[in-house]
């Protein structure tokens, strides 16, 4: 983006670059971070933090909270504007402003913070509110929203601040996985699966099962139940699986028919459903050698792939996303796969959880960093590589490294490649000698803690008092650390819980975990109710996150890392505030 020309003063106006050179930039890893706001009966400070050394840090300010009055500017309509040490007051009629006065700032030691008196922008009330954006150029950054309730006065609300928290734990559906056997053959061991979560932090185990025996015939029940007492393992532990099936291990392919897949896929389709809760996704497999898709008897083998084999492919692909429940995502071993079978475009914020193919089909590369292509991951990086990065915004990846390739595999490219493609897990088991190379490189920790999502709170803002069928107004700031998103749905609620008897009350947030993005900040303001038959009384406030088919198992709630706010045994998040209602 063009840089924005700094301010001028004429005849007691601000002019300056267009407006439209004040777009709102949303980058893959903002500079800006830690929003806050604050208070005192005549003051208010406004705080951020940068990286960098721009030239000019701004905060706009929507006083009367309305967008469509005031210049617009990231969804809000900016009464007034701080630029530096200057505080300006909106004319209308877009970018015309006339300075009020200079105010105290400092920019110095990558943190940006305002005094300014509150009778200066028009706040006297108590309490009061107001909409934020916070700005730094150049390059020019520009945060999302941030909502202020004032404290002071009846009800109105108080900022606390979280310590972010720097040890690795377990979070569902994400992480370092293992892989010790194969699934069909080694049975998971029930007290082994819980001390991957509780010593090493792991909430994933890859299951391949093999269907070796059944390429001609139909799957025995015994197989069937197999798999039923495998997955019912992994839920008494806590995990979930990343869930394959396949015919071979041998690179000669020899592998089932297309009406051979398609028949099992119809037997497994109870099992599949009925335990969707364990399973974080599937890989498509069934075809080739470990069901990676190359070296095959039935589908196009060694990378010669036919019409008619393309065909057949896609027939698996749509028969796998038929029979897995909706709520559920594949994954494919190449981004030609899904380009070839699907769209050579990638899935769109309008088309993300939309529960169609496209919207549902992800990626897993079992060869990261092993060559310049991955061992045939990438047929042509240049298109591929800026495809892979956009489509895994919004749909899983994962998988495993099967090789040193220095300095490719070392730690500058893995950490690079892991947040471009948005990684949610990765093998601990293989390939060993890539691992140690991390470990000694000094990446690995890092990798381990940021594989998936990892949120940290930042700040909130709560009301201390609150009436029966009242409103609740609360903000809550938060930073997604990860490389990616959760990719499976995900509840988010505020819960009351009352100190004296333990009762909770659930709100339900409107917002969408998924949409956290990755590296950037996210600011969830809502005015919600109080039921009006709620109990008088003291109430802790907590922020859930749980599992919606596993809501009553606190092991699938996600942990946010901070210090002081986890609770193992509600699988909530202390939002470390009280409120009393009455």
């Amino acid at each position: 983006m063009k840089s924005l020309r700094p301010l001028k003063l004429l005849a007691g106006l601000v002019v300056g670059s267009l407006a439209t050179a004040f777009a709102v930039v949303s980058p893959a890893y903002a500079t800006i971070s830690g929003l806050s706001a604050t208070n005192d009966a005549t003051t208010v400070t406004y705080q951020f933090t940068f990286t960098g050394a721009p030239q000019y840090a701004r905060t706009y300010i929507d006083t009367d909270r309305n967008a469509a009055t005031g210049f617009a500017q990231g969804g809000i309509g900016a009464d007034y504007l701080l630029e530096n040490n200057n505080l300006y007051h909106h004319n209308g009629g877009g970018w015309s402003w006339t300075l009020v006065k200079t105010v105290t700032y400092s920019g110095t030691g990558g943190v940006a913070r305002w005094t300014v008196a509150r009778a200066d922008i028009g706040e006297t009330a108590s309490p009061d509110d107001a909409d934020l954006i916070f700005q730094v150029e150049s390059p020019l950054e520009t945060s999302t929203k941030y909502t202020h309730v004032y404290s002071g006065g009846g009800g109105s609300g108080t900022q606390v601040t979280y310590t972010p928290a720097t040890d690795n734990f377990a979070n569902p559906e994400r992480g370092l996985y293992h892989h010790t056997g194969d699934c069909d053959k080694t049975d998971f061991s029930l007290a082994t699966l819980q001390s991957y979560r509780t010593s090493q932090g792991i909430s994933l185990v890859m299951c391949i099962f093999y269907l070796a025996e059944y390429k001609n015939s139909a799957i025995a029940q015994s197989a069937l139940d197999h798999l039923q007492q495998q997955l019912a393992t992994v839920r008494a532990a806590g995990l979930k699986v990343v869930l394959r099936f396949a015919y071979t291990t041998s690179t000669s392919g020899d592998d089932a028919s297309l009406s051979r897949v398609q028949s099992h896929l119809d037997q497994l389709a109870p099992y599949l459903s009925s335990n969707k809760d364990v399973i974080a996704v599937m890989q498509a497999g069934f075809i080739g050698a470990w069901g990676e898709w190359y070296y095959t008897q039935n589908f196009g083998n060694a990378g010669v792939i036919s019409a008619t084999d393309w065909a057949n492919r896609k027939a698996v692909t749509d028969k796998v996303l038929s029979v897995l429940p909706s709520d559920r995502m594949i994954q494919l071993r190449t981004p030609k796969l899904k380009r070839t079978l699907y769209s050579t475009s990638p899935v769109a914020s309008g088309q993300a959880y939309n529960g169609s193919a496209l919207s549902r089909v992800g990626h897993h590369n079992d060869c990261f960093l092993a060559s310049a292509d991955d061992f045939g991951t990438y047929e042509n990086t240049s298109v591929e590589y800026p495809y892979l990065q956009s489509d895994t915004t919004y749909v899983p990846m994962g998988g495993e490294t099967c090789g040193t390739n220095p300095p490719r595999s070392s730690c500058p490219t893995a950490l690079t490649e892991l947040a471009q493609f948005h990684w949610s897990y990765l093998n601990t088991d293989y390939e060993p000698n890539v691992l140690n190379s991390w470990s000694t490189g000094g990446c690995l920790a890092d990798i381990t803690k940021r594989l998936g999502y990892r949120f940290t709170l930042q700040n909130g803002t709560f009301p201390t008092t609150a009436t029966r069928g009242g409103s609740l107004p609360v903000t809550i700031n938060l930073h997604n650390d990860g490389f990616t998103t959760p990719y499976n749905p995900r509840s988010a609620e505020l819960v009351l819980r009352n100190t004296s008897t333990g009762a909770v009350q659930r709100l339900a947030l409107n917002t969408d975990p998924r949409r956290w993005t990755a590296g950037s900040t996210t600011t969830i303001s809502q005015t919600l109710t109080i039921p009006a038959g709620l109990p008088t009384g003291s109430y802790a406030l907590l922020l859930n996150l749980p599992d919606p088919q596993l809501s009553s198992r606190p092991e699938y709630s996600v942990r946010f890392a901070n210090q002081s706010t986890w609770e193992p045994a509600t699988g909530m998040n202390s939002l470390l505030r009280t409120i009393t209602v009455s």
